[in-house]
């Protein structure tokens, strides 16, 4: 996820936290983890766009990733 999210939007500040082991239990989650994710973005390549357009450029970015198990982002997006 990193690596894909800095290259699509070279980032000034990227956080990504799987937070799999607290949601043991819950929808979507299995042993190995890497279901759930918070993710903390700073990026000019969002000028100008709404929080809901940050937030489908980040999903859109990670398309084969929620295709492939993850579960759920929590997306924090900003442009400064």
């Amino acid at each position: 996820m990193n690596t894909k999210l800095e290259a699509t939007f070279n980032p000034q500040l990227l956080e990504v936290t799987d937070e799999s082991e607290n949601h043991r239990g819950h929808g979507g989650w299995r042993e190995r983890g890497q279901t759930h994710f918070r993710i903390k973005i700073i990026s000019t390549a969002f000028e100008g766009m709404t929080r809901v357009a940050m937030h489908r450029a980040v999903n859109e970015c990670l398309a084969d990733e929620i295709a492939g198990g993850v579960h759920a982002l929590a997306i924090s997006a900003k442009s400064h």
